[in-house]
């Protein structure tokens, strides 16, 4: 998982030696990855000195824990590449006739669904977290695979976030205006994110206790970025297939409801088009078995090598 997450640092800071001139934040980009290489290096040498479960569990979960750190930072290599959500929203209006985004929320607008949708948004990194401690807690003998997987998958949606500049709906429609994309105005905004980063509020019962909670996770860490495909429903995807893995139908139970709001609540709240989650559908079950076989080769040579 370190070497994953230094290969991503490493290409990011070759996109920052390319784009250098045009990067508004390079000061707050280097900081970030001076701290992740501090804090990685602090928990190695402490596992070098003390080489443990519970020490190996903090190792992982400081690599997990910089996943939102990462998230906002493709925003920054993105927003100076143009921008294509016209090309997104035009192909949402080809397959569907029109806007999905716009016409869930204005069909299904009641409170209490609203408040099922932002609940099951906002359960995005419970859900991992779970997972998490379960592999640790009950299959210890596979944490590092089902982190390991889990990891890949962030990294490989973030490189495409990177090169795909997709805002999705909140951030695309407010720019452009509901009234226009609903008349099927998709027009090219071409470095409008560059300087822009406001979002529509999302739909639904404001006054609602996870409608409240989803407005503070948007406030924390969401930007301009990262739509096509979803990352929500890739990354829940592949926890869903580590979590039938298990073979636990309890565990599966308790998180398949979520895993199903998550996938609806993507386009409910505007956070994605339908294709990003169908997209996010279809590369996260991608990922897992990619990751999966991967994981298997790079175990079974390192049995060789040690051996």
């Amino acid at each position: 998982m370190e070497w994953i997450a230094a290969g991503y640092l490493l290409l990011t800071l070759l996109m920052m030696g390319v784009l250098w001139a045009d990067l508004p934040n390079k000061g707050q980009m280097l900081l970030l990855r001076a701290e992740y290489l501090a804090a990685t290096v602090a928990v190695w040498l402490l596992y070098r000195w003390k080489p443990c479960p519970a020490v190996m569990f903090l190792r992982i979960l400081v690599q997990m824990l910089f996943l939102s750190w990462w998230y906002p930072d493709t925003y920054e290599l993105n927003r100076v590449l143009p921008n294509l959500d016209h090309v997104f929203a035009s192909l949402e209006q080809a397959v569907f006739g029109c806007q999905p985004a716009l016409e869930f929320a204005r069909l299904a607008p009641w409170g209490w669904l609203s408040e099922l949708m932002c609940m099951g948004y906002v359960s995005y990194f419970p859900l991992m977290l779970l997972l998490y401690l379960y592999y640790f807690i009950k299959r210890y003998d596979e944490f590092l695979m089902a982190a390991g997987v889990m990891m890949g998958a962030f990294f490989a949606y973030y490189v495409v976030f990177i090169l795909l500049p997709v805002t999705g709906p909140q951030f695309y429609y407010l720019a452009v205006g509901t009234e226009k994309i609903a008349e099927g105005v998709f027009p090219n905004l071409g470095d409008w994110f560059l300087t822009h980063s406001e979002r529509m509020a999302a739909p639904g019962w404001s006054d609602g206790f996870w409608y409240h909670w989803l407005d503070i996770t948007h406030d924390a860490g969401e930007r301009p970025t990262a739509a096509f495909p979803s990352s929500h429903v890739g990354v829940t995807t592949v926890v869903m297939l580590l979590a039938a893995r298990t073979r636990s139908w309890r565990l599966v139970a308790v998180m398949a409801p979520f895993y199903i709001l998550m996938c609806l609540s993507t386009v409910y709240i505007l956070a994605h088009y339908a294709i990003d989650a169908i997209a996010g559908l279809l590369t996260g079950i991608a990922l897992y078995y990619a990751l999966m076989k991967a994981y298997k080769f790079t175990a079974g040579k390192s049995k060789r090598i040690t051996g």
